[in-house]
This record gives C-alpha cells, sequence and structure tokens, in this order.
C-alpha cells in the first residue's frame, strides 16, 4: 500500500488507522522509526505496536471519537524489540463521500533521522523569554525550538513536536497557508505576516485570532537556514472591534422605520449570526392599549407575549409561534423568569435540559434537542422605565456559551432597540388615534344628489409623519344645487386632523347660509389665522396653515362656480373629451390673511366629470407635482365602468403599493343636468292682488307633474313667500318651482338685500306668524344672498317619491 505522503522525507512518520483500530495506511518515516515494512502492519490493529501494557496515545476504542485531536507519549515496539517512546499526534477524519471516519498520526522519527551538525546555527537554539509564542523551524520547515507560550499555543511540549512539520501538528488549511508562507520566506530571505482564525490546538474550542510574523534565520554567511515564527494573540482586540463595530451597525440598522414589528426583525437581524444562532423578540400586549407596565410581572404567574420577530440561521421553524401570535410563558420558562427578576439571565447546559425548558409548547423541546441548542440568553427590553418585552438568544452552531462580553453586547444593542421599537410603538398608537379621528371627521359615506354622482377614495401616509388633514365633501345646497370640497391642512399628526375637522365643519356652516364660493374662502382664511394665533405661544403666531378648494355646481343651469386657496385646480372631462385642468384663478392659500380670492364660472354639459385631489396624490414616487399631473390625465383618460374603479385604477397608477409618502384624498364627480320640465318660473307683478292668481298657476303645474298631494301645503308656502316679498322686497320678483327627485322646492327672488327673521307673533299680533308656518309646513328653507338680491326658498318632502 502506498504512503499517505510520498514526497514525505521520512524525517517525519505518518500512518492511518480506522475508527477500529486497524492499520489502513504506513509511511516511509514510519518504516524508519519502528523498521517494520507496510505490507507487515497494514491490515493489523495498532494495538500489536504498544510496547508492555500501553495503549495507542488514548485513542478511544468508539468509533465516534470524543475529540478532534490528541497528543500524547506513546511507547512502540521497535522490530528489533527495544522500545522507542514518540511524541504522538492524532488527527481524526471524519467520514466523508462513502470513506469510514479514521485517524492520522503523525510522529517525528527524531535526530537520529536528520543529525545536527556542530556548526548548525539552530543546533543551540533556546527560546526561554518572549513576549509572544515563538519557534524556530529548520529549512525543512522541521521545528528546532519553542517558548512555552508557542508549547501552550500548540498543546504540547516541545520534546513531542520537534522534528514536525506545522501541517503535521495542526491539519487544517490555516496552518497550511502558514507552512506555504514559511516555505517563501525560506525561498526570497523576506518578512512575512499572516493573519489566521483558528481553535487553540491546546483544546477548548474557541477560536483566536493569530498575526503570525515569520523572519528568516541566518547563519554565519548570511544564507537562510530556517525560518523563525512569532505568533500574537490579537483575539480580545478583534472581539472588541466586532463588538463596537455590531453596537454602530445596531445604531444604523435598527429603528429605520416606525413600525414596530421591522424594527424588531431589524434587532434580530443585526444579532444573528454575529452574536447568536437564532434570536426571538417577544413583547407584552398591554390590555386596552394602554402603556407596558413599570413593574415587573410576579415570579410565579405565566407572561403573556406577543411574538414579533425572529430570526434563525437554520430558517424558519414550524415550532416557533406565528409572527404576531400571542402566546401564554409558564413561569418556568427562559422569557417569563428574565422579565420576573427583570435581568438578563444566561443558561448553559446541555440541549437535554435545555429542552425541557422550552417543552412548554408542542415541538419546540424536541426542535432545541435536535439542533443541539446548549446556551441560551434571555434579555429584558425596557425603555423609558417601561418592561416592553424580552429577546431570546440562542447558540447552537457556535460552540462557545455566552460570555459575560456577550451579555454587555446583548444589553447595549437591547437598549438601542428597544428605544426604537418604544418610538415606533408610540408613532404607532399616535397614528391609530389620529387616523381614527382622520376617519370619524370625514364623511362615511357620500349623499346621494340629483346633481351628482360621485365616488372618493382617503389614503393616510404610511412613511413617517403618518395621517395628515387631508379631506373632502359634499354638501347638498338649497336649489338642488351642490357643493364639492377638498382641501389639506399643513402637517401630520392629530393636531392636523383635528384642525382638518374645525375647518371641515366651518366650511359646512358657511355654506349652510349660502356663501359664494370666494365669500366662503375669505370667512375660511379668517377662521385659519385665528387658529394660527391660538396656536401660537409668547407673542409669535403658530404655523396653522390649509389649501382649499370649493366649488358649486347647479343642475338647473349647468353651471360650476368655484374658487380655490392655495390648491391645485380641478381636471374636468367633458364628455367624449380628454382629461383637461381646469383654468382658474390661483388664490393664495388659508392662513396668510389680507388676500381676495376670486372666482371662475363654467357651464359644464351633462355628464362632465370633475376630478377633485390633493398633492399626495401626485408627488408620490419622487415625481414633481407636474409630471405627477400628467400621470393623472392619463389615468383619469383610460374608460373605466364606474367613478369606483376610476378610483381604484388612479390610485393604482399612481402611487406605490406600499410606503405612501403623504395622504392622498380624491373626489371625482359626474355632473347631471335637471331637464327644463322640471322647472317652472313666473314674473311676479309687484301687486298683492294678483297673489290668488299666482297660487292658481302654481296648483296648476303641480298638478300638471302629478303632485295633487303636495297641492295644499305648496299653495300655503306660495303664498306666504310672494306675499312677503311683494310687501317688503324690491322689484323684479321672481318665482321658480323646481321639482326634484322626492323633493319639492319654492325659491322666490327680488332685488332686496335684507333678509327676513323667523319670529314668535304674541297673542294679539296680526302678523308675524308667516315664516313660522312656513317653517312647520316644509322641511327646511332658508335664504341665500346673490348679486341681484336675496333668494327665499323652501323645500317640502314628497312622500310619494321619497
Amino acid at each position: 500500500m502506498s504512503p499517505v505522503n510520498p514526497l514525505d522525507d521520512a524525517a517525519t512518520a505518518r500512518a492511518v488507522v480506522g475508527d477500529d483500530g486497524v492499520v489502513l495506511e504506513w509511511s516511509e518515516g514510519a518504516v524508519r522509526l519502528l523498521g517494520h515494512a507496510p505490507d507487515e502492519i497494514v491490515g493489523l490493529r495498532a494495538s500489536t505496536l504498544i510496547a508492555g501494557d500501553g495503549d495507542p496515545g488514548g485513542l478511544p476504542a468508539d468509533p465516534a471519537p470524543v475529540a478532534d485531536r490528541i497528543t500524547a507519549t506513546v511507547p512502540l515496539r521497535h522490530r528489533d524489540g527495544r522500545t522507542v517512546r514518540v511524541g504522538l499526534i492524532a488527527h481524526h477524519r471524519p467520514p466523508r463521500d462513502d470513506a469510514p471516519g479514521s485517524w492520522l498520526l503523525v510522529a517525528p522519527v527524531g535526530e537520529t533521522a536528520a543529525p545536527l551538525r556542530p556548526d548548525d546555527p539552530l543546533a543551540t537554539v533556546e527560546l526561554v523569554q518572549s513576549p509572544c509564542a515563538m519557534a524556530v523551524f529548520d529549512s525543512g520547515l522541521r521545528l528546532r525550538a519553542m517558548n512555552g507560550d508557542m508549547a501552550r499555543v500548540m498543546g504540547a511540549p516541545a520534546e513531542r513536536l520537534r522534528g514536525l512539520r506545522v501541517s503535521d501538528i495542526g491539519e487544517r488549511p490555516e496552518l497550511a497557508e502558514v507552512e506555504q508562507t514559511m516555505r517563501q520566506v525560506l525561498e526570497t530571505g523576506k518578512h512575512f505576516s499572516v493573519r489566521t482564525y483558528l481553535p487553540q490546538l491546546g483544546g477548548g474550542g474557541t477560536i483566536r485570532a493569530w498575526l503570525t510574523s515569520m523572519a528568516p534565520v541566518r547563519d554565519g554567511t548570511g544564507a537562510v537556514c530556517g525560518v523563525s515564527v512569532a505568533a500574537h494573540d490579537f483575539t480580545e482586540q478583534l472581539r472588541a472591534r466586532e463588538r463596537l463595530q455590531l453596537v454602530n451597525e445596531a445604531s444604523t440598522r435598527v429603528g429605520t422605520t416606525l413600525d414596530v414589528r421591522r424594527t424588531a426583525q431589524e434587532f434580530a437581524d443585526v444579532l444573528v449570526p454575529a452574536l447568536a444562532d437564532f434570536v426571538s423578540v417577544d413583547l407584552l400586549d398591554p390590555e386596552h392599549g394602554g402603556d407596558p407596565p413599570s413593574e415587573p410581572p410576579p415570579p410565579s404567574v405565566p407572561v403573556k407575549l406577543r411574538r414579533v420577530a425572529d430570526r434563525s440561521v437554520l430558517g424558519r421553524s414550524s415550532a416557533l409561534p406565528d409572527i404576531g401570535e400571542l402566546d401564554s410563558y409558564p413561569a418556568s420558562s427562559l422569557q417569563a423568569e428574565s422579565l420576573s427578576q427583570a435581568r438578563t439571565l444566561v443558561f448553559t447546559d446541555t440541549p437535554q435540559v435545555l429542552a425541557r425548558r422550552f417543552s412548554y409548547r408542542e415541538g419546540l423541546g424536541r426542535r432545541v434537542l435536535d439542533i443541539g441548542v446548549h446556551s441560551a440568553m434571555a434579555v429584558p427590553l425596557r425603555a423609558r422605565g417601561m418592561i416592553l418585552g424580552v429577546a431570546l438568544l440562542a447558540r447552537h452552531r457556535q460552540q462557545e456559551a455566552f460570555s459575560r462580553d456577550d451579555v454587555l453586547l446583548a444589553e447595549e444593542v437591547a437598549a438601542t432597540a428597544a428605544v426604537c421599537i418604544d418610538n415606533a410603538r408610540r408613532y404607532s398608537r399616535e397614528r391609530e388615534v389620529a387616523l381614527a379621528l382622520q376617519r370619524s371627521l370625514l364623511p362615511r359615506s357620500l349623499p346621494v344628489t340629483a346633481a351628482l354622482e360621485a365616488a372618493s377614495r382617503y389614503l393616510p401616509a404610511a412613511r413617517a409623519g403618518g395621517v395628515g388633514g387631508d379631506w373632502f365633501d359634499i354638501i347638498p345646497l338649497s336649489g338642488m344645487r351642490v357643493a364639492m370640497v377638498v382641501g389639506d391642512v399643513v402637517g401630520h399628526g392629530v393636531q392636523a386632523s383635528a384642525t382638518m375637522g374645525r375647518l371641515r365643519t366651518a366650511v359646512r356652516t358657511l355654506a349652510d347660509i349660502d356663501l359664494a364660493p370666494e365669500e366662503l374662502l375669505t370667512h375660511l382664511d379668517d377662521l385659519v389665522v385665528r387658529l394660527s394665533e391660538e396656536a401660537g405661544g409668547e407673542g409669535s403666531p403658530g404655523e396653522v396653515g390649509a389649501t382649499c378648494l370649493y366649488a358649486v355646481y347647479d343642475p338647473v343651469s349647468r353651471r360650476c362656480s368655484m374658487a380655490r386657496a392655495g390648491h391645485q385646480p380641478p381636471l374636468m372631462v367633458r364628455p367624449g373629451g380628454l382629461p383637461e385642468p381646469v383654468e382658474m384663478p390661483a388664490g393664495p392659500p388659508l392662513g396668510v390673511g389680507g388676500l381676495p380670492f376670486e372666482v371662475a364660472d363654467l357651464e359644464l354639459p351633462e355628464g362632465t366629470v370633475l376630478a377633485f385631489y390633493t398633492d399626495g396624490l401626485v408627488e408620490n414616487r419622487g415625481l414633481d407635482m407636474d409630471a405627477g399631473r400628467i400621470q393623472l390625465q392619463e389615468a383619469l383618460a383610460e374608460p373605466a365602468e364606474s367613478l369606483e374603479a376610476s378610483c381604484e385604477h388612479i390610485l393604482a397608477t399612481l402611487l406605490p403599493k406600499s410606503d405612501v409618502a403623504d395622504d392622498v384624498a380624491l373626489l371625482l364627480a359626474r355632473t347631471r343636468g335637471l331637464p327644463s320640465s322640471k322647472v317652472a318660473t313666473w314674473d311676479i307683478p309687484a301687486d298683492p292682488a294678483l297673489v290668488a292668481a299666482i297660487r292658481k298657476q302654481s296648483v296648476k303645474q303641480l298638478e300638471h307633474w302629478g303632485l295633487e298631494e303636495a297641492s295644499f301645503t305648496a299653495e300655503l308656502v306660495v303664498s306666504e313667500l310672494v306675499t312677503n316679498a311683494i310687501r317688503y322686497g324690491s322689484r323684479p320678483i321672481r318665482l321658480r318651482l323646481i321639482h326634484g327627485a322626492g323633493t319639492l322646492i319654492c325659491e322666490v327672488s327680488d332685488s332686496s338685500h335684507t333678509a327676513p327673521h323667523l319670529r314668535r307673533a304674541r297673542t294679539f299680533d296680526e302678523g308675524g306668524r308667516g315664516l313660522l308656518l312656513v317653517a312647520q309646513l316644509t322641511q327646511r328653507w332658508g335664504t341665500r344672498h346673490t348679486q341681484e338680491g336675496k333668494t327665499i326658498w323652501a323645500e317640502l318632502a314628497l312622500l310619494d317619491e321619497a
């Protein structure tokens, strides 16, 4: 059988022994050491070579090895009968590629194989004192001398290792790299250094970092006759730098958003695999959405925790709780025990013992046992005096248990993550409050009117800042007219939502008294100025501001009047046409004060679509306002089955699927016209004697519309309104009846700007009961002022058509 290493110079004895103790291979160096030829030894048990009652260096009889490397001094029987004691190093080779496991035995043949000359400069080398681990190798890269520090690093005294190469002492790729660098030193005569990361050869399995410096050794003639090796252990410096790097990484990677689950997941991602092989984050679930507790839970009570994040080097297991699942942890669990003691706890034991700690959940204990968890650490998450939850760290792939330095590092990173999680929790709660307030202040459904068909959408912002102050509204007005409103309050959060609610209420109140668009915005501007003054402090004004667009559409005349205060103009799509922006004057934003607003009057064919929106719709995806408006026009031009479908298409086209930067309000309205057959108008002479004739004409018109049931009430209302206009108004006087869906509207207009007032007549008064009678007989009534005068109107409900 061929030797393990045919190129070996016979200065090292090598043999391969199977896990069953049978010799598999035998090198030329072994022949020189014991005198036996390979065909005399291969196939026999290694114990036949042991002299006396010894054993082969403590090699285990069990095929499953207890260590990967064993060093011992072994007495071997030479062929001539004498006993040879050698320092033996055994490297275990695990099964691979269907080959069984085996042991590689390495031992120096001895100085007889490479005798030292008296003039050999390495013959008298002694390394007694040195600030680091040092060794000297000859020109054959065999060990000649080393100090005590290097012996501790190698895990064996110099007597056992002298004559071996580095690759013989440790069978690792890193040591082969060191040996290759030493050969370069011999060939070039230059200094070289190499960094290696390997477990200390003396045992323990702890990974150490070494900076190995190699320099040539020269004889009296200047020729290179060997290599000196100095190994500096910089493990602690490296770990300190890694810990600092991990803390810095946590400060940048954790808390990039204000989402609790994503923040917790970032925390877990930072720690795996840098500090642990598995990390889970569970948070306390406060009742009624309150703050987490400031006192730890009692030690004997189970704790309810919600899993918000976890990370494993092996991937997620089905034995773990689902993300978002609320689970009960018994008092004996690591999480509950750490929370009750309000401190970090480290548990290091066998996987069997740790598995019992996790047996409270089906399959979890078996999972811990299968992957071999040997060390776990539970770290409470605390911020601002509150206990938020607990993070669990576990190791199974990393062989080292959690150290005190690991605890300090985990606590520091956990403290950073806890503050970020608390920030996200507070933001989420405030956002939920603001969103609830916003939705309660926005219309739950749009009113059904004969003038418009409408659809709307509102989307809150997903990014930092949260809910804003965007709003929209449709307000029924007198004369079957309807007002359309869209606005945007500066800022985000609860304050912006509250301001929006105040402005929306003010708009509805001002619209109820039938103010023209430019007049309504003027009053609204005054209100925002006062709100700014109230929001300020120490003599400085606040920062309340808003934009608004107000439009009034009349289905009888098919005309629309609109004015805007710093808001984007709406888009208009005439029947059969393409979307285009409405040309209208640009007014100042609300809150500037003192500047006028101008109105634009449009005649809209029936079926015209008006699109009102806030800037959050057209300023997403990094686009500027103009580019976003062009995209909106293109999306609005796409045919759709309904306005609802058009809203969905617009949002899907213009907005990203997630992470909306600003809240969005969208209102689409398609105009309807009232047929002329549903409107009757009369010019009234200023003669009280003609009121009876006018009543008869009104009743005749109602009979034509089939509204005989409402004739009596309508006749009384017409009589009262016309009489008041003749007595107190100014010419010209006009009566108009409008038959809408389920309503009958009576309007009397004159050129006087004096408004009537409802009052209660005293017992003996002869007048003052007319408007009171109108108010009792009608559904609602009121007065609206126009440029020509005023209009008094009353609305009657038609029960048969309701």
